[in-house]
């Protein structure tokens, strides 16, 4: 820049702030206190600048890496395949890696490092995890007998039911809600496939309580009977769970809130439904 357009551009500056920038001397100008004041903002202002650069650089690159997310088995067949779909299209270099297991067992590898994200069912809090209610659905009553459209607990209690085994979330919050009021549950098989469990109602061994949602699982000819539980109406907890001491990227954020979008998408209708 020439000496007349710079001494322009700054006598402009001088001017915008309404102060004195720089003292002339006869070897040449000093910085007044303002001009150094305004020299920090400067600098700051540039800071600022380089760091829009970097992110929107960043954007245009595709991360690599990968991700594990765990999945109870009943949510992992309802959502994969979108949640692989919609990561692979988001992020093509990178890889994404769906673990399966009961919630007891995905919390245990969530903490231990194993898995950067989870969805479990009803939790215990942890103070290593944060945890997010997705959604909360109502357990519901399926028989392939005939039955009225609501049923009390101990109603439900003195059927014949085929379950999953302990420690299943699902097990352990129908049983917590049934003991105190002295109810114990009429267990005649525990399994722990819920297409085993739903194959087992269509033959008539017995009834089940199941998650509202669990009846789009069903593949056994005519649907059966749904009866909604009341008197407590239980509903279970889906959670989103993170470690607390785990930094977020690009990718856990991506995934993060996709598992939003799909277990509303999955369940929301469901659970607005009871």
């Amino acid at each position: 820049m020439s000496q007349p357009a710079l001494s322009q551009q700054v006598a402009l500056l001088e001017q915008e702030t309404g102060q004195r920038l720089f003292t002339r001397t006869g070897r040449g100008v000093e910085p007044t206190e303002a001009g150094l004041a305004l020299l920090v903002h400067a600098r700051g202002i540039f800071e600022l600048a380089e760091k829009a650069r970097v992110d929107m650089r960043e954007r245009e690159l595709t991360p690599s890496g990968r991700i594990t997310i765990g999945l109870p088995p009943r949510v992992a067949h309802a959502m994969t395949a979108d949640m692989v779909q919609r990561f692979r299209s988001e992020f093509p270099d990178a890889a994404i890696s769906v673990a399966e297991g009961l919630s007891i067992r995905l919390r245990e590898w969530l903490v231990a490092g194993r898995l950067d994200v989870a969805v479990l069912f009803d939790p215990p809090a942890s103070p290593l995890l944060h945890m997010e209610t997705l959604v909360r659905e109502p357990l519901v009553l399926m028989a392939t007998t005939l039955l009225p459209t609501r049923m009390r607990l101990a109603e439900v209690a003195a059927l014949p039911l085929v379950l999953p085994s302990r420690p299943n979330a699902l097990r352990q919050l129908l049983e917590k809600e049934a003991q105190p009021k002295g109810l114990t549950l009429k267990v005649v098989a525990e399994v722990d496939s819920i297409q085993t469990v739903l194959s087992l109602v269509a033959r008539g061994v017995a009834a089940t309580v199941l998650p509202a949602s669990s009846l789009r699982e069903w593949t056994h000819g005519a649907p059966p009977s749904i009866a909604a539980i009341y008197a407590p109406v239980i509903r279970n907890r889906l959670v989103l769970a993170v470690p607390r001491a785990r930094p977020a990227t690009r990718l856990s954020r991506f995934v993060v809130q996709l598992t939003r979008e799909l277990a509303e998408s999955h369940y929301g209708q469901d659970a607005q439904a009871h």
